[in-house]
């Protein structure tokens, strides 16, 4: 999953000789992976009837850099904002760790594939992060542990930005800048709505970026809906932590229920299911996009 280019020290820092956002043809790539994520845990949420949906399509472009354009396989991911774990499931799918036919056991009973991370259920899965504000602290410690022991393993925590309304995120960035755990990636899905309303208005975290600055991070921030962005942000972390003098943090700038106009940028979208017409406009609306997207890579 690593690019030929990079290169990881014994502490697990990565170095990158890094040319820029990617090809045309690595983006078209991509993206074609982030469609088929996303018809999958849409066709999961609707046999389930279940929500958090918009959580899910915030964070699908982040997965899919991270599996297929950063990480490697003895890398480990934590996905802190639990509830979006149907694209986390669709991405294992997509990269034939999982079968396909597990997904149909989504939210059923008995599965291996709950509505949050289950515990000790996937290999994949260290931890389960049901309850928020807890991934940055156990990707914080796994970091240092490998460090510690000169082990080559990179980390990476993906939270919401809800989240951090949590005390135990704050405690945890101050740890990971404090030790200088430059193996970590902490990246911030920046899409603007928690459960009971948006950031701003419930807890405000601007100016989010300065904040990180302050407490000793290498912040970048990134469109997480654009590959070229992404791509680009992965590059200047992997700069930045060549560098060994600071943690980095991706800020990534994006749309609850990104792609589908009745979900887009609504609290809603974290919690309702879709009916049957609602389900075929947002296979229909994506579908519709990506082919716009293939149009513009020729």
């Amino acid at each position: 999953m690593a690019r030929p280019d990079e290169q990881y020290f014994a502490d697990g820092r990565l170095g990158v000789a890094g040319n820029g956002a990617g090809t045309a043809t690595e983006r078209a790539a991509l993206a074609a992976r982030a469609f088929s994520v996303k018809k999958r845990f849409l066709a999961m949420y609707k046999r389930a009837n279940a929500g958090h949906i918009g959580s899910s399509l915030s964070c699908a472009e982040l997965l899919v850099l991270l599996q297929y354009a950063w990480m490697r396989p003895q890398d480990t991911f934590i996905l802190s904002k639990g509830h979006a774990v149907a694209a986390l499931y669709a991405l294992l799918v997509e990269a034939n760790v999982l079968e396909a036919r597990a997904l149909e056991t989504f939210y059923g009973e008995g599965t291996l594939l709950p509505a949050l991370p289950p515990v000790n259920g996937l290999k994949e899965i260290p931890f389960a992060t049901g309850s928020l504000g807890h991934g940055l602290s156990l990707c914080a410690g796994m970091a240092l542990g490998a460090a510690l022991h000169g082990r080559a393993r990179a980390f990476f925590c993906l939270t919401s930005d809800g989240e951090l309304d949590a005390g135990s995120t704050w405690e945890a960035a101050l740890f990971v800048a404090h030790r200088k755990l430059t193996n970590l990636v902490w990246l911030i899905d920046r899409n603007r709505i928690q459960g009971m309303g948006r950031t701003e208005d419930v807890l405000a975290l601007e100016p989010l970026a300065a904040k990180l600055a302050s407490f000793g991070f290498h912040v970048v921030e990134a469109d997480g809906h654009d590959f070229d962005s992404l791509l680009a942000a992965r590059d200047a972390c992997l700069h930045a932590q060549a560098r060994g003098t600071a943690p980095v943090a991706i800020i990534a700038n994006t749309v609850k229920g990104h792609g589908i106009r009745f979900m887009q940028d609504t609290v809603a979208s974290h919690y309702l299911p879709m009916d049957d017409a609602q389900y075929q406009q947002a296979l229909d609306e994506l579908a519709s996009a990506h082919a716009a997207t293939e149009r513009d890579a020729r």
